[in-house]
């Protein structure tokens, strides 16, 4: 092969009709508000039951509203980029796909791959979350795990495996394998009862504001705000998930923009206001906790709340690893579909019409992740990979239009191109604000990546076959 057929071959592009709906052998069944409650499943969780303190305590303090809204602007411009490409493009993989359209596959590859970080250590992450909370819940009944089994590998602490963080990702795992509606019904009366605790902190929380907690706002200035809407952004990692359905979404192009838009504006929204609160209620500096949104009511003597609390934050941190395991699932099946990883993964099971093997397989691998490695490592490389992604997928907009003019598009970004520049420019200057050993080790895990494809994906891509050329 040339030098020019070569670089041609890295940058051959999917023809859109290919990534369309004929090729589906999901099952259509989710309509908008299935896709919202999908939306708001992967939004609300960790990051208003966890991050919400971390973030005001360490970066922000009652600036941390403002943490909030800037990390929210830059994933409305992103949500605007998905809405698009989710419409003009309605197949699963989510930013894989629409980079394979837009780029060609090297690019796509690298997106997918960077996405199997996102969803993968995002998933272990929220699944040690999860534990964290449900120990602490099984010890106000006054059971406790051999202490062996309550955390991931540390020898010095005598914790060798977080066996609670393994068994909810397998659990998990077993309800997304027996459908796609089954998972949603579930996700939604789940996505129901912690939104109506998050309500009962708002309304009764409101009660308990003293102003003079916000003062001073912005006690570590503008950059303390800046580093902790870098911090926080991994709150809002999940509506990029809804993306991922499309090939089981009625009315793709009408749809997928009403769960993806509709999703990351009610999040924000309680986001803001539960912010507000929340440091209104407890001085900011006291906020460093596990639990900040239940420490509250304990800090108001409100003991009886803060146990309902804890319980929604559990049920709350669920539906996220619900929806981000759904994700990792549907890119899997399509880099499978493609023929850049195993066929393992792309297998559809007759009687759920799943992927199931292909989950199981990452199901397994996900709890291995989550009952070895502590929180902190797994959820390090959470936002970079997702920002990279969103930068992506906001410059894939400007080129699609420019080389696919008459594309139909069910929805369109307005401001072309400045609202995609802006979105693209948000995210790598958040990107900045991350650790240089994250850096590090994305590069690596783009390295390892790259190694793959040129050993195995490249070779194996179906747009080998001529009945794939343009």
């Amino acid at each position: 092969m040339s030098r020019n057929e070569s670089q041609s071959s890295l940058f051959r592009k999917k023809p859109i009709a290919v990534s369309g709906e004929e090729r589906s052998a999901l099952k259509r069944v989710l309509g908008p508000l299935d896709l919202m409650t999908l939306g708001v499943g992967a939004i609300i969780g960790t990051g208003i039951f966890v991050l919400t303190g971390v973030a005001a305590a360490k970066y922000a303090g009652p600036g941390l509203v403002l943490s909030f809204l800037l990390a929210g602007l830059i994933c409305a411009f992103a949500a605007l980029c998905y809405s698009e490409f989710a419409s003009s493009v309605p197949a699963s993989g989510s930013a894989y796909t629409y980079s394979y359209t837009a780029f060609g596959e090297v690019i796509a590859w690298i997106l997918g791959w960077d996405l199997i970080l996102e969803y993968g250590f995002a998933s272990a992450a929220v699944a040690s979350g999860w534990s964290g909370y449900f120990q602490s819940l099984l010890s106000g009944f006054g059971l406790h795990l051999p202490h062996e089994l309550t955390s991931a590998f540390s020898p010095e602490k005598s914790t060798y495996f977080d066996i609670t963080a393994a068994v909810i990702t397998l659990i998990i795992t077993f309800l997304l394998t027996r459908g796609v509606k089954e998972a949603a019904r579930a996700n939604g009366i789940m996505v129901a009862l912690k939104i109506i605790v998050v309500l009962i902190f708002i309304g009764v929380g409101v009660f308990y504001v003293q102003p003079d907690n916000w003062q001073p706002f912005l006690p570590f200035g503008i950059s303390g705000v800046t580093a902790g809407a870098a911090t926080v952004f991994f709150a809002y990692i999940g509506f990029d998930a809804v993306s991922t359905a499309a090939e089981e979404v009625k009315m793709p192009q009408r749809n997928l923009p009403i769960g993806i838009i509709g999703s990351l504006a009610i999040c924000t929204v309680l986001y803001i206001v539960v912010s507000l609160i929340l440091t209104g209620i407890v001085p900011y500096h006291m906020l460093n906790v596990s639990d900040p949104v239940a420490f509250a009511f304990e800090f108001v003597n409100l003991h009886g709340l803060s146990w309902i609390v804890a319980l929604g934050a559990i049920t709350g941190i669920t539906t996220v690893l619900l929806v981000m395991m759904y994700g990792q699932t549907r890119l899997l099946y399509s880099m499978s579909r493609d023929g850049l990883l195993s066929p393992v993964f792309s297998k559809v099971s007759g009687k759920s019409q799943t992927p199931a093997l292909g989950s199981w397989v990452a199901g397994i691998v996900v709890a291995l992740f989550s009952g070895f490695i502590s929180l902190g490592h797994l959820a390090e490389l959470t936002n970079i990979g997702t920002l990279f992604a969103f930068a992506v997928v906001s410059l894939g907009v400007i080129v699609l239009r420019k080389n696919n003019p008459d594309l139909k598009r069910g929805f369109r970004v307005p401001f072309v191109p400045w609202i995609p520049i802006l979105s693209a420019i948000g995210c790598v200057y958040l990107m900045t604000r991350l650790a240089m050993l994250t850096w590090i080790t994305f590069f690596i895990w783009l390295l390892i990546g790259l190694a793959i494809y040129f050993l195995y994906g490249r070779h194996h891509s179906h747009l080998n076959s001529k009945s794939f050329e343009e």
